[in-house]
């Protein structure tokens, strides 16, 4: 399989969550006032803009933006290249392909708002009663979803042996 082929589904899911992931924030921005909810399925679903210093459910949120900022990108940026690197050494077959191009546009999504705006945007609200999951953002939703993939795909796809014969890659 060439290189090219290899990363033919990853990079179109990363870039397709990485769109609709964007165009998602950008609207949550322009039609969401800051920390007001919008119930969308009362006592389960909503709206609310808010803006996420940290990592995922707000973990490092409280300590010093001016050393945490830096290193979150940094550590996304380290994450990207080795899912890269997982691409393009390993097999990709099964579910695994589009799992990684998903953890791929979310990490892309969020790097996105980071480096721009110091934070991410985040706007999905899922709550039941006054237990609430943090908010989160489509680029959430495309990673969690990458990983379930992955899982899945490790789980059900038959692995080659190592004694197996390997078929030539030169064809």
């Amino acid at each position: 399989m060439t290189l090219l082929r290899k990363f033919a589904v990853p990079v179109v899911s990363a870039l397709l969550l990485g769109g609709v992931d964007q165009a998602t924030k950008v609207w949550a921005v322009r039609n969401l006032p800051l920390y007001e909810p919008r119930e969308i399925v009362q006592g389960f679903f909503g709206l609310v803009h808010v803006r996420n210093t940290g990592v995922a459910f707000s973990l490092l949120s409280s300590l010093d933006h001016r050393w945490v900022h830096p290193f979150l990108i940094l550590a996304t940026v380290l994450a990207m290249g080795a899912l890269l690197a997982y691409i393009a050494y390993l097999p990709c077959k099964g579910a695994a392909p589009v799992g990684l191009g998903l953890i791929l546009g979310g990490a892309v999504g969020n790097l996105i708002d980071r480096a721009r705006l110091g934070y991410v945007v985040d706007f999905l609200d899922l709550y039941w009663r006054n237990h609430h999951w943090p908010t989160f953002n489509m680029a959430d939703v495309g990673i969690s979803a990458g990983v379930v993939l992955l899982v899945i795909d490790m789980v059900f796809c038959p692995k080659e042996s190592a004694d197996a014969p390997r078929p030539r890659s030169d064809r």
